[in-house]
Protein backbone atom coordinates (compact mmCIF):
# COMPACT_ATOMS: atom_id res chain seq x y z
CA UNK A 1 0.00 0.00 0.00
CA UNK A 2 1.48 2.90 -1.36
CA UNK A 3 2.03 6.54 1.33
CA UNK A 4 -1.00 8.17 -0.60
CA UNK A 5 -3.28 5.16 -0.89
CA UNK A 6 -2.90 4.82 3.37
CA UNK A 7 -3.41 8.24 3.87
CA UNK A 8 -7.00 8.41 2.05
CA UNK A 9 -8.05 5.17 3.61
CA UNK A 10 -6.75 6.74 7.50
CA UNK A 11 -8.90 9.64 6.61
CA UNK A 12 -12.25 8.13 5.76
CA UNK A 13 -11.53 5.94 8.84
CA UNK A 14 -11.51 9.11 10.33
CA UNK A 15 -14.21 10.68 8.68
CA UNK A 16 -16.11 7.87 9.70
CA UNK A 17 -15.45 7.48 13.27
CA UNK A 18 -15.78 11.16 13.79
CA UNK A 19 -19.02 11.17 12.50
CA UNK A 20 -20.37 7.93 14.43
CA UNK A 21 -19.50 10.12 17.92
CA UNK A 22 -21.33 13.22 16.62
CA UNK A 23 -24.17 11.47 15.48
CA UNK A 24 -24.06 9.10 19.03
CA UNK A 25 -23.96 12.97 20.93
CA UNK A 26 -26.95 14.12 18.97
CA UNK A 27 -28.45 11.19 19.94
CA UNK A 28 -27.65 11.24 23.30
CA UNK A 29 -29.32 15.16 23.35
CA UNK A 30 -31.76 14.48 21.61
CA UNK A 31 -32.74 10.95 23.72
CA UNK A 32 -32.24 13.99 26.94
CA UNK A 33 -34.85 16.43 25.24
CA UNK A 34 -37.49 14.01 24.92
CA UNK A 35 -37.18 12.15 28.54
CA UNK A 36 -37.20 15.96 29.85
CA UNK A 37 -40.58 16.86 27.88
CA UNK A 38 -41.75 13.44 28.68
CA UNK A 39 -41.32 13.84 32.51
CA UNK A 40 -42.81 17.68 31.99
CA UNK A 41 -45.93 16.50 30.44
CA UNK A 42 -46.26 13.02 32.55
CA UNK A 43 -46.35 11.54 29.24
CA UNK A 44 -43.63 8.39 29.12
CA UNK A 45 -43.90 5.83 26.27
CA UNK A 46 -46.92 3.92 25.48
CA UNK A 47 -48.82 5.90 27.60
CA UNK A 48 -52.16 7.65 27.23
CA UNK A 49 -53.50 10.99 28.07
CA UNK A 50 -56.98 12.73 27.92
CA UNK A 51 -58.16 15.58 26.12
CA UNK A 52 -61.71 16.84 28.16
CA UNK A 53 -63.29 19.12 26.01
CA UNK A 54 -66.43 21.12 26.78
CA UNK A 55 -68.86 23.26 25.34
CA UNK A 56 -69.73 26.92 25.27
CA UNK A 57 -72.35 27.96 27.72
CA UNK A 58 -75.71 27.92 26.04
CA UNK A 59 -73.70 25.25 22.39
CA UNK A 60 -74.86 22.24 21.38
CA UNK A 61 -72.71 19.07 22.61
CA UNK A 62 -69.74 19.69 19.26
CA UNK A 63 -66.97 20.39 20.17
CA UNK A 64 -65.69 24.01 19.12
CA UNK A 65 -63.11 24.27 16.07
CA UNK A 66 -60.76 26.25 18.29
CA UNK A 67 -60.58 23.71 20.69
CA UNK A 68 -60.07 20.65 18.22
CA UNK A 69 -57.03 23.26 16.78
CA UNK A 70 -55.97 23.16 20.44
CA UNK A 71 -56.31 19.75 20.29
CA UNK A 72 -54.10 18.88 17.56
CA UNK A 73 -51.50 21.08 18.78
CA UNK A 74 -50.90 19.04 21.88
CA UNK A 75 -51.29 16.35 20.09
CA UNK A 76 -48.70 16.24 17.97
CA UNK A 77 -46.38 16.84 21.43
CA UNK A 78 -47.98 13.68 22.60
CA UNK A 79 -47.01 11.63 19.89
CA UNK A 80 -43.20 12.95 20.03
CA UNK A 81 -43.23 11.45 23.40
CA UNK A 82 -44.77 8.30 22.11
CA UNK A 83 -47.74 8.46 23.63
CA UNK A 84 -51.52 8.37 22.55
CA UNK A 85 -54.34 10.63 23.13
CA UNK A 86 -58.01 9.98 23.69
CA UNK A 87 -60.82 12.51 23.45
CA UNK A 88 -63.67 12.69 26.50
CA UNK A 89 -66.26 14.86 26.80
CA UNK A 90 -66.32 16.94 29.89
CA UNK A 91 -69.58 14.86 31.17
CA UNK A 92 -68.03 11.88 30.77
CA UNK A 93 -64.77 11.66 32.96
CA UNK A 94 -64.87 10.44 36.10
CA UNK A 95 -61.21 9.86 36.81
CA UNK A 96 -59.79 10.37 39.65
CA UNK A 97 -56.90 13.78 39.48
CA UNK A 98 -53.16 12.39 38.70
CA UNK A 99 -53.97 8.95 37.03
CA UNK A 100 -53.04 10.14 33.52
CA UNK A 101 -52.22 13.49 32.12
CA UNK A 102 -55.24 15.63 31.22
CA UNK A 103 -55.65 18.52 28.98
CA UNK A 104 -58.82 20.12 29.81
CA UNK A 105 -59.99 22.53 28.21
CA UNK A 106 -62.81 25.31 28.46
CA UNK A 107 -64.43 27.48 31.44
CA UNK A 108 -66.10 26.28 34.14
CA UNK A 109 -69.49 27.06 32.75
CA UNK A 110 -69.18 24.63 30.09
CA UNK A 111 -66.77 22.14 31.19
CA UNK A 112 -67.39 20.33 34.75
CA UNK A 113 -63.87 18.81 34.65
CA UNK A 114 -62.48 22.83 34.65
CA UNK A 115 -64.76 23.58 37.22
CA UNK A 116 -63.61 21.09 39.16
CA UNK A 117 -59.98 21.73 38.74
CA UNK A 118 -60.33 25.41 39.42
CA UNK A 119 -62.60 25.02 42.71
CA UNK A 120 -60.02 22.31 44.27
CA UNK A 121 -56.65 23.38 42.84
CA UNK A 122 -57.10 26.86 41.91
CA UNK A 123 -59.83 28.81 44.45
CA UNK A 124 -58.12 32.10 44.01
CA UNK A 125 -59.99 32.46 40.26
CA UNK A 126 -62.77 33.84 39.53
CA UNK A 127 -64.91 33.62 36.67
CA UNK A 128 -67.89 36.25 36.25
CA UNK A 129 -70.92 34.17 34.40
CA UNK A 130 -73.37 36.59 34.59
CA UNK A 131 -75.77 36.13 31.26
CA UNK A 132 -76.45 39.82 30.89
CA UNK A 133 -74.18 41.89 29.09
CA UNK A 134 -71.67 44.23 31.13
CA UNK A 135 -68.01 45.10 31.25
CA UNK A 136 -67.43 42.50 33.58
CA UNK A 137 -69.24 39.60 31.84
CA UNK A 138 -66.77 37.10 31.71
CA UNK A 139 -63.88 38.82 33.38
CA UNK A 140 -61.24 36.55 35.38
CA UNK A 141 -60.42 37.88 39.15
CA UNK A 142 -57.39 36.59 40.32
CA UNK A 143 -57.19 37.49 43.74
CA UNK A 144 -57.52 41.35 44.14
CA UNK A 145 -57.06 41.41 40.17
CA UNK A 146 -59.29 41.99 37.37
CA UNK A 147 -59.17 41.20 33.85
CA UNK A 148 -62.24 42.15 31.53
CA UNK A 149 -62.37 40.53 28.23
CA UNK A 150 -62.62 42.81 24.76
CA UNK A 151 -63.93 40.45 21.82
CA UNK A 152 -61.68 40.23 19.08
CA UNK A 153 -59.18 42.97 21.20
CA UNK A 154 -57.93 41.40 24.77
CA UNK A 155 -58.80 38.14 25.70
CA UNK A 156 -57.57 36.13 28.46
CA UNK A 157 -56.43 32.68 29.36
CA UNK A 158 -55.05 30.52 32.31
CA UNK A 159 -52.61 28.27 31.60
CA UNK A 160 -52.24 25.73 34.53
CA UNK A 161 -50.23 22.60 34.89
CA UNK A 162 -51.31 21.33 38.13
CA UNK A 163 -50.40 18.17 40.09
CA UNK A 164 -51.55 16.12 42.92
CA UNK A 165 -48.47 14.94 44.41
CA UNK A 166 -45.09 13.06 44.13
CA UNK A 167 -45.46 10.63 41.00
CA UNK A 168 -49.15 11.44 39.91
CA UNK A 169 -49.92 12.91 36.12
CA UNK A 170 -50.19 16.51 35.58
CA UNK A 171 -53.51 18.21 34.74
CA UNK A 172 -53.09 21.12 31.83
CA UNK A 173 -56.25 23.53 31.95
CA UNK A 174 -56.78 26.00 29.48
CA UNK A 175 -59.46 28.15 30.49
CA UNK A 176 -60.08 31.14 28.46
CA UNK A 177 -62.86 33.99 27.57
CA UNK A 178 -63.04 32.75 24.45
CA UNK A 179 -62.67 29.48 22.98
CA UNK A 180 -59.80 31.28 20.30
CA UNK A 181 -57.43 31.59 23.10
CA UNK A 182 -57.56 27.86 24.17
CA UNK A 183 -55.73 27.13 21.14
CA UNK A 184 -53.20 30.15 21.68
CA UNK A 185 -52.56 28.45 25.25
CA UNK A 186 -52.15 25.08 23.65
CA UNK A 187 -49.74 26.42 20.86
CA UNK A 188 -47.35 28.66 23.86
CA UNK A 189 -47.11 25.45 25.80
CA UNK A 190 -46.09 23.12 22.84
CA UNK A 191 -43.58 26.04 21.76
CA UNK A 192 -42.38 27.05 25.52
CA UNK A 193 -42.61 24.15 27.33
CA UNK A 194 -38.70 23.72 27.81
CA UNK A 195 -38.45 27.42 29.09
CA UNK A 196 -41.29 26.70 31.74
CA UNK A 197 -39.63 23.21 32.84
CA UNK A 198 -36.61 25.59 33.39
CA UNK A 199 -38.25 28.00 35.67
CA UNK A 200 -40.83 25.82 37.24
CA UNK A 201 -39.11 21.99 36.88
CA UNK A 202 -42.57 19.44 36.77
CA UNK A 203 -43.86 21.40 39.36
CA UNK A 204 -47.76 23.71 39.13
CA UNK A 205 -47.86 26.75 37.95
CA UNK A 206 -50.81 28.82 36.96
CA UNK A 207 -49.96 31.69 34.00
CA UNK A 208 -52.21 34.23 32.77
CA UNK A 209 -51.83 35.21 29.04
CA UNK A 210 -53.22 37.66 26.74
CA UNK A 211 -54.24 36.62 23.04
CA UNK A 212 -53.93 40.28 21.34
CA UNK A 213 -56.13 41.16 18.49
CA UNK A 214 -57.24 37.83 17.37
CA UNK A 215 -60.05 39.50 14.79
CA UNK A 216 -56.92 40.09 12.71
CA UNK A 217 -54.37 37.91 13.80
CA UNK A 218 -56.28 34.70 15.48
CA UNK A 219 -54.56 33.05 18.01
CA UNK A 220 -50.48 33.90 16.77
CA UNK A 221 -50.25 36.86 18.72
CA UNK A 222 -50.03 36.07 22.81
CA UNK A 223 -49.04 38.15 25.72
CA UNK A 224 -47.61 37.16 28.67
CA UNK A 225 -49.58 39.14 31.46
CA UNK A 226 -48.14 37.59 34.76
CA UNK A 227 -47.44 34.23 36.72
CA UNK A 228 -50.19 34.31 39.26
CA UNK A 229 -49.48 30.77 40.52
CA UNK A 230 -49.74 32.19 44.05
CA UNK A 231 -53.07 34.29 43.70
CA UNK A 232 -54.55 31.51 42.15
CA UNK A 233 -54.10 29.05 44.90
CA UNK A 234 -55.00 31.58 47.87
CA UNK A 235 -58.73 31.63 48.11
CA UNK A 236 -60.11 34.66 47.38
CA UNK A 237 -60.51 37.59 50.36
CA UNK A 238 -64.13 37.41 51.26
CA UNK A 239 -65.73 40.70 50.56
CA UNK A 240 -62.41 42.13 49.53
CA UNK A 241 -63.70 44.08 45.82
CA UNK A 242 -61.53 43.40 43.24
CA UNK A 243 -59.32 46.03 41.92
CA UNK A 244 -59.68 48.37 38.93
CA UNK A 245 -58.89 46.18 35.47
CA UNK A 246 -55.45 46.09 34.48
CA UNK A 247 -53.35 45.68 31.45
CA UNK A 248 -50.84 43.25 30.55
CA UNK A 249 -46.83 43.66 29.32
CA UNK A 250 -45.40 43.41 26.10
CA UNK A 251 -46.68 41.06 23.12
CA UNK A 252 -44.81 37.94 21.87
CA UNK A 253 -45.59 35.63 18.89
CA UNK A 254 -46.92 32.41 20.54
Amino acid sequence: MTDGVRDIVLGVVAALVCGGLGWLARTALWRRALRRKQAFFGLPEHSECLAVVGREPGGDAAVHRHDVFALLELSAVARECGALTRLVAHDATQQGFGERTEFCFGGPAGNRRTAAHLASMLPGVAIAADPEPGPDRGAFRIGRERYRVEPGVAEHVLLARLTGGQGARPVFVFCGQRPITHQAAARYLARHHERLRRKHGDGPFCLLLKVVNSQAYGPDMTEFVADVSQAAREPLPAGAPPSAPRAGDKATKA
